[in-house]
């Protein structure tokens, strides 16, 4: 299948994670070599969204969040977890989708474990990486819109914001 266009990666970040189910994530290299379905996404539109590093600013940790959609924003967490963002949007508009799920693993911090995916591949640019790129399969799973998790801190009205996407079968 081809690799999705470079253009893809340039809409919104709730448009782009409502897009993301049913697409693959393909590893082209290593131990973790294979493809994965993805099943859920969950969005952070921009420095006006609380919830989104990027509403604090540009920092060394968000600098990645301010490139041309299709890069990966890779950040540790909890002294144990890496987490896998896709950057979208143009150029100094700092969005990104977390992938949450893939086939048979749910939760962003197993997805990155089952995909070897760890700080090396922050700034990596899906659009011409040799190791991690997205396919098209066509397949448009029907979805569940809800509230992202783990955000409170950000206040209404961001922890409402229906911007999580599961597949229906998940």
């Amino acid at each position: 299948m081809p690799r999705t266009a470079k253009s893809f990666f340039l809409g919104d970040a709730v448009t782009v994670a409502r897009m993301l189910p049913g697409m693959d994530i393909v590893i082209g290299s290593g131990d973790h070599c294979g493809r994965y379905m993805i099943t859920e996404t969950e969005a952070y539109l921009g420095e006006e969204d609380r919830a989104c590093h990027a509403s604090k600013g540009r920092t060394g940790r968000t600098e990645v969040m301010y490139m041309e959609g299709g890069h990966l924003y890779i950040y540790f967490i909890y002294g144990m977890h890496w987490m896998m963002n896709i950057v979208t949007g143009m150029i100094n508009e700092p969005q990104a989708v977390l992938i949450r799920g893939v086939a048979s693993v749910s939760g962003p911090g197993r997805v990155t474990r089952a995909l070897g995916i760890d700080g090396s591949y922050n700034g990596e640019d899906m659009n011409v990486s040799a190791r991690i790129w997205l396919e098209d399969t066509g397949r448009r799973p029907a979805l569940r819109a809800i509230p992202r998790v783990g955000i409170n801190y950000a206040g209404e009205p961001w922890v409402s914001m229906p911007w999580r996407f599961i597949t229906e079968d998940k």
